[in-house]
């Protein structure tokens, strides 16, 4: 008789222990959360510590023994069935049929298949407006579009980046006296919700506004705190989005649907300070505690001082991407 291994997780505080054939691997690992938890591989990300870090399908090496794994601490980072199965319902019962324009099919002259097939792998895989909001068929829109971007899928490619739910947030929800929530990334990229809509319900909130709040979303995939490294990578993903962004300039921005010429992002009155909680970008509050090369760690500061840095920090970082793309295109 083949020996037996043991292969213990955690899921939502749950703990979960699997005997397995020796030989076994991840893939069969996956396989039998699938047939035991109902979750999807496309769903699954299992953290693994030490030093393996998260994994997820498809697997880098999907012959990866198990056996090699049962000394290691598995998270399964994975939405629970319940919640697919709300979320799934809460789509269908919000999706409208919507006529569409249809033109001529044409032959194409080339496809780049591995492109096609990551842009398949590294992307959002469900889209979930709120039914429950005004015209949630407009938010849908929104949000596939913030899926479609040339610009968003270009930069989840090169970091292979993949989303499981990519949804929309109540704005009253996520508002008090002195903070509003902008997005909020759950579990490394398992949700990731963004305020769509104007705090007063009667609009949407500028669409590169929301994208470059998404491109923040996407860094906390990787970076939880907001340190260093993790401000290099949201300015490394919005100079990427907005370099393979081929309607730049290509439109008028007063056709867009989504165009909000009052919306422009972070003011004086809401600034990103670092506050996050699970994951939430929080704006507005109290205290700034973040650390740069150049500036030591700050605490406690004023309103003012607050402002003023916040200011100093968001226009170092729009003119770094002017400078960077005014390089690009002389060379």
């Amino acid at each position: 008789m083949e020996d037996q291994i043991s292969i213990t997780f955690l899921h939502h505080g749950t703990s979960h222990t699997y005997s397995f054939p020796s030989t076994s691997t991840i893939a069969d690992l996956s396989s039998q959360v699938q047939a035991d938890l109902s979750i999807p591989p496309e769903n699954q990300k299992f953290m693994i510590t030490p030093k393996i870090g998260i994994l997820k399908t498809p697997f880098p090496d999907p012959m990866l023994p198990l056996s090699s794994l049962t000394t290691k601490k598995i998270v399964l980072l994975a939405p629970l069935p319940s919640e697919l199965k709300s979320l799934s319902s809460a789509s269908a019962t919000s999706s409208r049929p919507r006529p569409s324009a249809l033109k001529s099919a044409t032959p194409a002259r080339h496809r780049d298949w591995r492109k096609t097939q990551e842009e398949a792998t590294y992307t959002f895989g469900t889209i979930i407006p709120l039914p429950y909001l005004p015209k949630p068929e407009r938010s849908r829109r929104f949000l596939e579009r913030l899926r479609d971007d040339a610009g968003i899928k270009a930069s989840m490619r090169k970091h292979k980046f993949s989303v499981g739910v990519l949804t929309e947030m109540n704005p009253a929800e996520h508002t008090t006296r002195e903070s509003r929530t902008l997005g909020l990334n759950r579990n490394r990229g398992e949700v990731i919700e963004l305020r769509l809509r104007t705090d007063a319900y009667d609009g949407y909130r500028d669409y590169k506004v929301i994208r470059n709040t998404l491109c923040h979303e996407l860094a906390h995939n990787v970076y939880g705190e907001h340190d260093r490294n993790f401000w290099d990578l949201t300015k490394d993903i919005e100079k990427e989005v907005e370099r393979n962004d081929w309607r730049r300039g290509g439109h008028a921005l007063t056709n867009e649907e989504f165009y909000n010429p009052d919306d422009t992002g972070l003011d004086e009155k809401h600034i990103d300070v670092g506050g996050w909680t699970g994951g939430e970008f929080m704006l507005g509050g109290k205290e700034m505690a973040s650390k740069t090369k150049s500036e030591g760690t700050i605490h406690n500061l004023s309103r003012r001082e607050i402002l003023a840095k916040a200011a100093e920090e968001r226009m170092k970082r729009q003119n770094e991407i002017k400078r960077s793309d005014k390089g690009a295109s002389q060379k």
